[in-house]
C-alpha cells in the first residue's frame, strides 16, 4: 500500500476479520467494529425478531432495535470460507486457528475495545460505532444484507468525516446499491468481491468496483489492491448484479454436484469414487473444495459460506430479473437450524423420496401396458389430463383418459421409451416433468402432485405433442 490509510471495517465477522487482519498486515492503521460480544451463534431465538435479527440491547452502541443479525452471517453471508469459531477472545474474534488460513496471529486484542485510536501492525476494535468511524479516512463495509448496511450507515451518519469514502463489500440487490450511491453520493464505492477468507489472506479476491467519481476509486485504491485483483464497474448496480449473478453460477454448480451424486447412488457406485472422477471435471475445484463435507457431512463451525446466504441471494436475484431460477431457492431454503449450514449441504440433501416417484412410475406402468388400472392408482379420482390434440385443447376428466387405453401394449411399445425429467418437491406438492418417446412423437408431460394422506398422488397433467420432423411430410407422402 503506497499510502497510509486509516481504515474501519464494519462488521467482524469471518470476512470482516480476515479483511481488518489483511489491511492492518500492509500498514494500514485500522480499526474494526461488531456489536458488543461479537458474534453470537447460539443466542437464544426469542431474542430474534421475526426476520431472524436482535431486538435488544442496541441503545448502547446507537443502532436502531433491529436489523444485525445474531451470527457471523450479520458480517460475512458472502465469503464462502470461514474461520473457526473456536478459540475467540471475548469479543468474538478468533485468536487462535489463523495459520491454516494464512492470517496472521497476533495484533488482535482480547478484551474487544481500542488500545490507544489506530494502530499499525494490527487492528483495535471499538464498541462505538461513531468512534470508530469518526478518524477514518475509508470505512469498509463488510455486513450481511441491504438492511443491516442502510441501518449502520443510519447510526453514522453525522460521524463520517466529510472526505471519507465508504466502501461497501456486502452482497446487495441491484436497487440497494444504487440507492447507497445515490445517498453517499461521490464518497462511495460499491464493491462485492469474489473470493473466500483465504483469498482475503492472500490478496487474492476479485473486487467488483463502482464508484459514481473515478477519483473516489482512486483513493481507495491502494486499499482494493491490498485485497486482490480490482475490476472496475460502470455503476453500482452493475458490480451488485454481476455479485449475484456469480452467485447463482455457484448454486447451479451445487446442484449440478448434488444431482450428480444422486446418479451415482442410484448406480450403486461408491461415493469415493464418485468424487475422484467428479474432481477431474468441470465440477472438479468444488468437488474438492467440499469432499470432506460430502464423505463425512460438515464439522461443527466450519461453513465457508452457509446456505442461508446464498439463499438471501438467490431470492435477491430472481426479484431484481424478474426470471425464474431453474429450481428456485428451494434447494437452499433449508430452516431456520440449518441456515448456517456449509453450501455442500444442499449437495448432500435426499434424493426424491420413492414415495413422490410412486404415482409418476404407475402413469408409465399404464403405458407400457395400455392398462388403465395403473392410471388409476397414478391420479387422483378429481385429475384431468389437458393438452392440444388436432389443434383443439383437449380436457379429460380421469375416466374419459383412460377410456383411451384397451388393456394390451401398444405395437411398437418394444421401441417407446419414457424419461422423467425434473421432480422438484415443495411441502406437500411437487412438480414434475416427463419425456416420452411414442413412434414419430414426442410428448412432453407436466405433472403437479399432491400428497393426500400418506400417499402421493397426480392431481392434474398437462402435456405437448412434438411431431417428428418427417412426421407431416410422410404423412401427406400417404
Amino acid at each position: 500500500m503506497t499510502a497510509v490509510h486509516r481504515i474501519t471495517v464494519l462488521g467482524l465477522g469471518r470476512m470482516g476479520t480476515a479483511i481488518a487482519t489483511r489491511l492492518a498486515t500492509t500498514g494500514a492503521h485500522v480499526r474494526g467494529w461488531t456489536r458488543p460480544g461479537g458474534p453470537r451463534e447460539n443466542r437464544a431465538t426469542d431474542d430474534r425478531a421475526t426476520d431472524g435479527w436482535v431486538k435488544n440491547d442496541r441503545a448502547q452502541y446507537g443502532l436502531p432495535g433491529y436489523g444485525l443479525s445474531t451470527d457471523d452471517r450479520a458480517s460475512d453471508g458472502h465469503t464462502e470460507y470461514g474461520l473457526p469459531t473456536a478459540g475467540r477472545a471475548t469479543n468474538g474474534l478468533p485468536t487462535d486457528g489463523r495459520a491454516q488460513y494464512g492470517l496472521p496471529t497476533d495484533g488482535l486484542p482480547t478484551d474487544g475495545r481500542a488500545t490507544g485510536g489506530f494502530a499499525a501492525g494490527g487492528f483495535t476494535t471499538v464498541p462505538d460505532v461513531k468512534e470508530a468511524v469518526a478518524e477514518a479516512d475509508v470505512v469498509v463495509l463488510a455486513l450481511f444484507d441491504g438492511a443491516a448496511c442502510r441501518e449502520v450507515l443510519d447510526a453514522v451518519d453525522g460521524a463520517l468525516r466529510a472526505d471519507a469514502v465508504v466502501v461497501n463489500t456486502a452482497t446487495i440487490a441491484p436497487g440497494e446499491a444504487s440507492e447507497l450511491a445515490r445517498r453517499l453520493g461521490p464518497g462511495y464505492v460499491h464493491a462485492p468481491v469474489l473470493g473466500s477468507v483465504p483469498a482475503v489472506a492472500a490478496g487474492a479476491l476479485t473486487l467488483l468496483a463502482a464508484a459514481e467519481e473515478p477519483a473516489a476509486l482512486d483513493r481507495v485504491r491502494p486499499v482494493l489492491d491490498a485485497l486482490g485483483t480490482v475490476r472496475p464497474v460502470d455503476g453500482a448496480a452493475t458490480a451488485a448484479a454481476l455479485k449475484l449473478v456469480a452467485n447463482h453460477g455457484l448454486a447451479g454448480a451445487v446442484l449440478a454436484l448434488r444431482d450428480a451424486l444422486h446418479q451415482a447412488d442410484a448406480l450403486g457406485l461408491p461415493r469415493e469414487r464418485a468424487l475422484d472422477v467428479l474432481e477431474r471435471g468441470p465440477l472438479g475445484g468444488l468437488a474438492s473444495r467440499k469432499r470432506p463435507h460430502l464423505l463425512d457431512g460438515p464439522p461443527p463451525a466450519t461453513a465457508e459460506f452457509t446456505i442461508g446466504a446464498l439463499a438471501k441471494d438467490l431470492a435477491l436475484l430472481a426479484e431484481a430479473s424478474q426470471r425464474p431460477l431453474r429450481g428456485g431457492t428451494a434447494p437452499f431454503g433449508a430452516p431456520a437450524a440449518a441456515s448456517d449450514a456449509d453450501i455442500a449441504a444442499a449437495a448432500t440433501a435426499p434424493a426424491v423420496p420413492d414415495a413422490v416417484l410412486a404415482p409418476l412410475r404407475a402413469y408409465v406402468r399404464g403405458h407400457a401396458t395400455g392398462d388403465p388400472r395403473h392410471f388409476r392408482e397414478a391420479f387422483l379420482p378429481t385429475a384431468r389430463v389437458q393438452g392440444i390434440r388436432d389443434s383443439v385443447l383437449v380436457s379429460w376428466p380421469l375416466d374419459e383418459y383412460c377410456a383411451l387405453f384397451q388393456g394390451r401394449p401398444a405395437p411398437d411399445e418394444a421401441t417407446r421409451t419414457r424419461r422423467l425429467d425434473t421432480v422438484d418437491v415443495h411441502g406437500t406438492v411437487a412438480t414434475a416433468t416427463m419425456t416420452l418417446l411414442h413412434g414419430p412423437d414426442t410428448f412432453t408431460d407436466v405433472f403437479l402432485l399432491v400428497r393426500a394422506g400418506d400417499a402421493w398422488r397426480i392431481a392434474d397433467k398437462a402435456y405437448h405433442r412434438h411431431p417428428a420432423e418427417d412426421a407431416s411430410a410422410s404423412s401427406s407422402a400417404r
